[in-house]
């Protein structure tokens, strides 16, 4: 996508220096700021301290993580030894570990000369399996638009609501859950997208800033806000990401999908989600009772970020001294809140049934 003309991945590789470079989403939407990754630690701090985020996002950064640790020394050790480090960055997104497998599979077999350039080329061939795959999401999705399009009375927009960032820097382009709103508002057909402000972290400011920079109206609303404005007709479909959505179709996401889920059942508002494959756990099926939820930093709930009247940037705390913070990051949404599942193959039911059709390949190799 484009930030003030240029356009931008949200990682890159700087051929001149061979180093990664990202786009150090803690400052957003206050400033733009781009950096090397140079080390091993710089990687997993990169992960952990949320420079980089989003499942697919997190999956290419592994990759690269691992093309630098088979750069300084390709042996088997060091490889299980990043995997290792790698891994225990963030619990929750499956596109990490995915990413790690993929790679550890691929590279293992080979002679130990040849690992540090075939772990760079396919670092580079999953990043951009990851381009394709969201701008395939966006075609399918856009299609759901195109129909409820269809119903309205000419002018009137359609009304999307969506909660997190599961844009293009969540991604390494194109974004997952607003790819199909690129898609439509470049096709000319009116949009108005509800943001959610996505406590703590405040996502939805990135979505905000986003959609902005391409020009799709939008709104920033509190995370309750959701349900009151399906309750009066002014929510025409929901459309999430996800970090990890199990074989029957329940659905991990950032912290509050659950609600709007329950909130979007109960007005008869279609509820979809955004899929890449490399997004589904082909090994779990109970989401709430399987999937591990990352617990962050207290301090997260208790403080926030922003700029103040004179332009600088600062934090400040919310809460009274002394009161301590909890901060689940993610909840799950069971497959029977769910209307569909918007994947590079189409648009399925949320079940184990509409996942192993859309994906036979997928399903019978994790038998």
């Amino acid at each position: 996508m484009k930030v003030n003309g240029t356009h931008y991945r949200s990682l890159w590789w700087n051929a001149d220096d061979a180093v990664l470079e990202i786009i150090d989403q803690r400052s957003l939407p206050y400033a733009f700021i781009t950096q090397p990754v140079r080390t091993m630690q710089d990687f997993a701090d990169a992960i952990v301290e949320m420079r980089v985020r989003g499942a697919p996002l997190i999956g290419a950064t592994a990759a690269y993580g691992m093309a630098l640790a088979m750069a300084q020394d390709p042996s088997d050790a060091n490889m299980d030894r990043a995997w290792d480090d790698l891994n225990a960055t963030r619990p929750t997104a499956i596109n990490l570990r995915w990413a790690l497998n993929r790679c550890r599979a691929a590279l293992q077999p080979l002679p130990i000369a040849q690992r540090a350039d075939a772990a760079l080329a396919l670092a580079h061939a999953i990043a951009d399996e990851d381009v394709e795959i969201n701008r395939q999401i966006g075609e399918h999705g856009l299609q759901l638009i195109r129909d409820i399009a269809a119903h309205k009375p000419p002018g009137e927009p359609v009304r999307l609501l969506t909660h997190c960032n599961a844009g293009w820097i969540a991604t390494v382009d194109w974004g997952t859950a607003t790819s199909p709103m690129y898609h439509a508002h470049d096709a000319g057909i009116p949009l108005h997208i509800w943001v959610d402000e996505t406590r703590p972290r405040n996502q939805g400011a990135l979505t905000a800033w986003e959609l902005g920079s391409h020009g799709v109206p939008h709104t920033y609303v509190t995370d309750n806000a959701g349900g009151h404005l399906m309750q009066h007709g002014l929510v025409d479909m929901v459309i999430t990401g996800t970090d990890r959505t199990t074989r029957s179709g329940d659905v991990c996401n950032k912290i509050g999908t659950y609600l709007k889920a329950l909130a979007a059942k109960d007005n008869g508002v279609p509820f979809y989600v955004a899929l890449p494959s490399p997004t589904i756990d082909w090994t779990v099926s109970d989401g709430v009772a399987e999937i591990p939820i990352e617990e962050r930093d207290a301090r997260e709930t208790t403080h926030i970020q922003g700029t103040r009247d004179d332009g600088s940037l600062g934090v400040v705390q919310v809460t009274p001294a002394g009161t301590p913070g909890g901060n689940p990051a993610f909840d799950v949404t069971p497959s029977r809140l769910v209307t569909g599942l918007i994947t590079e193959r189409g648009i399925c039911e949320a079940s184990a049934e509409g996942l192993a059709g859309l994906f036979p390949d997928m399903a019978v190799a994790a038998q």
